[in-house]
């Protein structure tokens, strides 16, 4: 039994793919058996998006005091990200720190400068104090030193195929409704389309601050009658849309780290059609196609293809099988608590 202080600036009730990833491993680790403690910024309550208590201590925005008391009663000290405020009990109290990277330190082509400056490279001094697991290739190929390759899990107790659900619809897009999502090119790529004579459905699943410009860009593009906008969903609801769709959109603009989002439309029988930057081709594998990020052209030639052609939908799906067996939460627990339990020797 280990006691593991895990750190996440965000959490449930916080949606998105960091946010589960952690919420999913602090659920496997007890589940074998291991004491957990998630420290978060998140307010919120001790409940989950089932209604149900948390298995597991959740300790929301903590005072420096209490911070520096969890990290002295834990074994391991797991970062989820590297979290510099929350870094400073160990210059005072050394456990073993395991830092699970899952997005970039640095980047090449910055996005609004939250990949570069002093703190990026603070950042990158300070990991090399620590065991690094990085959730896709290309992430550990950016980092300074080693870092073990373990990658994402996905819900797969709700993400499945229902054989009864009609894949009535074309595209979904499922995500936060910001800019370097890709959902605006996506809108082009649909217009294009309507152009060469096709009328595919898209839905929209997500949220955020470029929403009302996306209503927009859909009625000045003539779309309205093709794109319905389904706001934030969760659990059952949500598996149940993605059932009725043939085929996933991640157009993202900027590097995804991996895309835990595309697991949970191929266990839900979509095709994947996503941007090839990052770590977004290890999360769609052989169960997709990629594009080059921001090329619009590039992704109406691949919706076309995949509308237009039977077969290759078809091997997507049976792909999906063996594609996801390596990101069950079982299995990607496992490898966690591997790396977990050599650290702390």
């Amino acid at each position: 039994m280990v006691k593991i202080l895990m750190s996440s600036r965000l959490f449930y009730p916080s949606i998105g793919g960091s946010e589960t990833d952690i919420e999913v491993l602090a659920h496997e680790f007890t589940r074998f058996g291991h004491v957990i403690k998630v420290v978060t910024q998140t307010p919120g309550s001790h409940i989950d998006a089932d209604g149900l208590k948390f298995p597991f201590d959740v300790i929301r925005q903590p005072s420096p005091a209490k911070l520096f008391q969890l990290v002295k009663w834990c074994d391991v000290y797991f970062h989820n990200g590297i979290i510099l405020k929350d870094a400073w009990p160990l210059l005072i109290c050394r456990k073993p720190w395991i830092i699970r990277h899952q997005t970039w330190i640095k980047l090449p082509h910055d996005i609004g400068g939250n990949f570069s400056g002093w703190k990026a490279n603070l950042k990158e001094v300070l990991v090399k104090f620590s065991t690094s697991i990085s959730i896709s290739k290309s992430i550990a190929g950016h980092l300074p030193h080693f870092s073990t390759i373990i990658p994402n899990p996905y819900r797969d107790n709700l993400f499945r195929v229902i054989p009864e659900i009609a894949k009535t619809k074309e595209f979904v897009f499922l995500g936060r409704l910001v800019s370097d999502k890709g959902v605006e090119m996506l809108l082009e790529a649909l217009a294009e389309l309507k152009h060469q004579g096709m009328m595919p459905q898209l839905s929209i699943i997500g949220s955020g601050v470029e929403e009302p410009k996306l209503r927009q860009k859909t009625n000045d593009l003539a779309l309205a009658e093709q794109v319905v906008f389904l706001g934030s969903k969760i659990g059952e609801e949500l598996v149940q849309i993605l059932n009725e769709h043939q085929i996933m959109v991640i157009p993202s603009l900027w590097d995804e780290p991996f895309g835990v989002v595309a697991l949970e439309g191929i266990a839900c029988g979509c095709a994947i059609v996503g941007s090839e930057g990052g770590g977004l081709k290890d999360a769609i594998g052989s169960c997709g196609v990629t594009f080059p990020n921001g090329d619009v052209k590039a992704l109406t030639k691949a919706l076309f293809d995949l509308l237009t052609n039977p077969d290759k939908l078809s091997t997507c799906r049976r792909n999906a099988e063996s594609h996801l067996l390596r990101h069950k939460k079982a299995e990607v627990a496992k490898a966690y608590l591997q790396v977990i339990e050599a650290a702390k020797k």
